[in-house]
């Protein structure tokens, strides 16, 4: 088991008395690149009864005010910054808490949440929130951490503003190899050219995840897979990622509705297998209904080579 005597991000006093903050090392959540570390600490907390088998901890996160994808839009911050926060605190207590070694893969089967629009509201400093964590359903192979599952309660300055879930399993090198080995780390085919950036919320034609070339009519669209982008291929990987794939959901369903400045309040997809990087993959969106408060539910599906290989139901908020 990975220990430390000093865990990361519990803050010591500095020369003038004032707590010190940094996020935990990039290594925990598998990111190349610091300036996309959210995750500034955890500890262990006490067990309640649940009537399984179960471990607690405390997560801290801080959501910048600016980021290079997820901006805050109007007086929101971007609710992706609360999805990621959640899938790194997996990998982070994975590694720090039950020993699975680094070069280990992780595979996500599904993550969700559901927040009050109160959570995302920006203030004139970074958002500081805690992920109140429960694993649970931890299953080993000998010695090792194959997989679990974690429940999630966000509170921030104390109150709960937000829930969320995933479950992941995890292979030793050794088998990824036998697995996925000799799959490519980049397309093999031309970046086709994006929707207009307004229509899925964006300004920058980088991020657009939605390719234009689509003539198959309805709710349809070509996803676009940059291997190259700084964000969404932090490091190499020989699969489409769960992140831009939730992303790409969030694009179609906000160009299906018509609502490109639309807030993502819930969410529950679910990874049903790799999605390929040298195949076409394709997004396409049914707009189930309005609730009472005028919410929208959108149900978006992912196929490649006629497969299901990602689905996810919606909610969005539109904008005012």
């Amino acid at each position: 088991m990975l220990t430390s005597v000093v865990t990361p991000g519990i803050s010591s006093a500095s020369v003038t008395g004032a707590p010190l903050t940094t996020t935990v090392p990039r290594e925990y959540v598998h990111r190349a690149s610091v300036a996309e570390v959210l995750l500034t600490g955890w500890e262990k907390t006490p067990s309640h009864g649940t009537g399984h088998l179960s471990d607690s901890y405390t997560v801290r996160a801080q959501w910048p005010r600016s980021h290079a994808v997820f901006a805050p839009v109007g007086n929101h911050q971007d609710p992706m910054l609360l999805l990621e926060s959640i899938r790194q605190t997996g990998i982070l207590l994975s590694h720090a808490e039950y020993g699975v070694p680094f070069g280990h893969q992780f595979l996500m089967w599904d993550l969700s949440f559901a927040a009050t629009a109160s959570a995302f509201t920006v203030d004139s400093s970074p958002t500081d929130v805690e992920l109140r964590t429960v694993c649970h359903d931890i299953v080993r192979r000998g010695r090792n951490l194959a997989g679990m599952r974690y429940d999630v309660s966000v509170h921030r300055d104390g109150v709960p503003v937000a829930t969320g879930s995933a479950g992941f399993s995890c292979t030793s090198p050794g088998a990824h190899r036998r697995l996925r080995g000799g799959r490519p780390t980049t397309t093999n085919r031309p970046l086709p050219a994006p929707v207009d950036p307004a229509q899925v919320g964006h300004t920058n034609p980088q991020h657009v995840l939605l390719a234009a070339s689509a003539a198959t009519g309805g709710n349809r669209w070509e996803l676009r897979v940059d291997t190259g982008h700084p964000i969404f291929f932090d490091h190499p990987v020989d699969h489409v990622p769960g992140m831009l794939l939730i992303e790409a959901a969030r694009q179609t369903a906000r160009a299906a509705t018509r609502q490109p400045g639309a807030l993502l309040l819930a969410l529950v997809s679910k990874f049903r297998r790799y999605a390929e990087l040298d195949a076409p993959c394709w997004m396409e969106a049914d707009v189930l209904r309005r609730d009472a408060g005028g919410d929208l539910r959108v149900h978006v599906r992912g196929t490649q080579q006629g497969e299901q290989v990602f689905a996810a139901e919606l909610v969005l908020r539109p904008a005012p």
